[in-house]
């Protein structure tokens, strides 16, 4: 991670369950270079997934954009080389 760089919260806390099926998309994104190289695919084509994902804040204004991991996960399966 370059210097300077800005960590999502959820990034270095934890949920008061450690249940929680989602993570920030800011978090999402942080993560995505390091799932590329583990999965041998584009950097692009993890963000388009990231995206594709993403689910926006309610009603437009409360919380952040989030990412529920377990369907990321499944569709990064899809993708296996």
């Amino acid at each position: 991670m370059p210097p300077g760089t800005t960590v999502p919260v959820d990034a270095v806390t934890a949920s008061a369950s450690g249940l929680d099926p989602d993570i920030s998309a800011a978090n999402s994104n942080l993560q995505a270079p390091r799932v590329a190289a583990t999965r041998h695919l584009p950097p692009s084509r993890v963000h388009a997934l990231i995206a594709a994902h993403t689910t926006p804040r309610a009603w437009g204004f409360l919380g952040e954009r989030r990412v529920n991991v377990l369907q990321l996960n499944l569709a990064l399966d899809t993708l296996r080389p």
